[in-house]
């Protein structure tokens, strides 16, 4: 690569196409993959399927290509006056001097905030485990009753009407019609989704509408609309979109259909292969039948064979009836026989057990148990008075009255009994205890007896 800053003896001139293919090195160099943005003008789209446009702000533009291998993966449609965002490569088209951008991915200018988004909420819901399968309800099989929440207009409510009607026309379809774009979408989806819960009327419901970019299909991404699909009792099949695209709705859903058509046939059975079926059924019925029909004559044969003559079991029965009395005269005979042994048995029982003769024995008792009461109460009365005379006889021993028949006399002062001189003083008033009487005296001298 020439040097541009050599000094002036050894400058060199460059030819056109040795300058262009140095500032194509240079560019692709420093600038391999850039992300840029601005409004898309000269839009142009040949046959070719590759697209042509200019990128531009307020101020400059510069020309861009976007080849069909790449477009295809584009998830909407551009035209004129979008804001979009490129990634793209910096490219220098020699023989014409051109710097243009070769783009690799587009999108629209708000979808990068709004995947961010996306992914926010979806992460939340996720977490907060609206998305578990456990939570899916299970879709009827023939679903009698249909409602669908969608534009009245578009190709995707004529698609599933169509389907339905091709593959089960017997099912009750209610176009709920919707705003499926813009600010209001999501509140006005919402809305019908409700309406159609709480009818109880309808088997199953779909959200449906065409494909398109993260910006046109954003009022299914709402968090109020798919709390509401979560707690909702109807089952719900979302089918929003192409296959490629998701949206929170059909992670919400209890099914997600790759397309709106797909849903309808979802809900719809098969006419063609019900009919199978019930022809299926109609020849198993009908084995069933023819074999029942033989056993049923089998029956028959064996029963008519038999048949005998009335007379004759009229008198087998008559025979019978003959036994059965026999058995039963012998029964009552012997179960009469039984109780008669029974009655005597009690009666002899009863007898023994009499209550006269037991009160006649309990009679004698008690005369003997008072004879032998009286003699018990009259020895100890005797025993006891014995004691007692003994008892007073040794309480006079000890008598003090015993001991002042005697001649002895007892002192007492103020109910004290004299035992000493010192127990008195002179002028004490004493009452004297003699045997048949009292004696008041006063002390005039005390005299000690050694």
């Amino acid at each position: 690569m020439k040097n541009f800053t050599a000094p002036p003896t050894q400058e060199t001139a460059f030819t056109v196409s040795q300058l262009n293919r140095q500032i194509q090195q240079l560019l692709e160099a420093s600038l391999p993959w850039i992300l840029v943005e601005g409004e898309i003008s000269n839009l142009a789209k040949p046959g070719s399927g590759h697209w042509y446009f200019s990128l531009k702000d307020d101020k400059a533009q510069i020309r861009c290509a976007m080849f069909k291998s790449k477009n295809n993966a584009v998830r909407f449609r551009p035209k004129e006056g979008d804001m979009v965002r490129l990634r793209a490569r910096v490219t220098f088209y020699g023989p014409r001097g051109d710097c243009q951008l070769s783009v690799e991915s587009m999108e629209s200018a708000g979808e990068g905030a709004l995947q961010q988004a996306f992914e926010r909420l979806k992460n939340t819901l996720q977490t907060e485990g609206l998305f578990e399968p456990k939570h899916k309800k299970t879709l009827p099989s023939q679903p009698e009753r249909v409602a669908i929440i969608t534009s009245p207009i578009g190709a995707a409510v004529r698609d599933m009407i169509i389907a339905f009607r091709r593959r089960f026309p017997l099912t009750e379809l209610t176009i709920l019609p919707s705003l499926v774009q813009g600010k209001e979408a999501a509140k006005n989806i919402l809305k019908q989704l409700q309406r159609a819960g709480c009818s109880g009327h309808f088997d199953a419901i779909i959200l449906g509408r065409g494909g398109g970019s993260l910006e046109d299909l954003w009022s299914f991404n709402d968090e109020a609309l798919a709390r509401a699909i979560f707690h909702a009792q109807t089952p719900i099949v979302s089918a929003v979109g192409h296959e490629t695209d998701f949206t929170i709705a059909d992670f919400v859903a209890d099914v997600r259909a790759a397309t709106p058509t797909a849903a309808a046939e979802l809900l719809s059975p098969d006419r063609n292969q019900l009919i199978r079926q019930i022809e299926q059924q109609e020849k198993q019925l009908t084995r069933r039948m023819s074999r029942i029909l033989e056993q049923c004559q089998q029956q028959l044969d064996f029963t008519t064979k038999r048949i005998r003559h009335p007379k004759e079991r009229i008198e087998q029965q008559q025979n019978q009836l003959d036994q059965l009395k026999r058995h039963l005269q012998h029964g009552i005979q012997r179960h009469l026989s039984l109780h008669q042994t029974q009655v005597k048995n009690t009666a002899l029982r009863l007898e023994k057990s009499n209550p006269t003769h037991r009160i006649t024995r309990d009679k004698q008792q008690l005369l003997d148990m008072e004879k032998r009461l009286s003699r018990a109460l009259n020895n100890t009365f005797a025993h006891k008075q014995t004691a007692f005379a003994r008892i007073i006889e040794k309480l006079n021993l000890v008598s003090p009255l015993n001991t002042l028949s005697r001649g002895y006399a007892i002192a007492s002062k103020d109910t004290h009994v004299i035992r000493s001189i010192n127990d008195v003083e002179k002028g004490d008033a004493l009452t004297v205890r003699v045997q048949d009487g009292e004696v008041n005296c006063t002390v005039k001298t005390t005299k000690a007896i050694r």
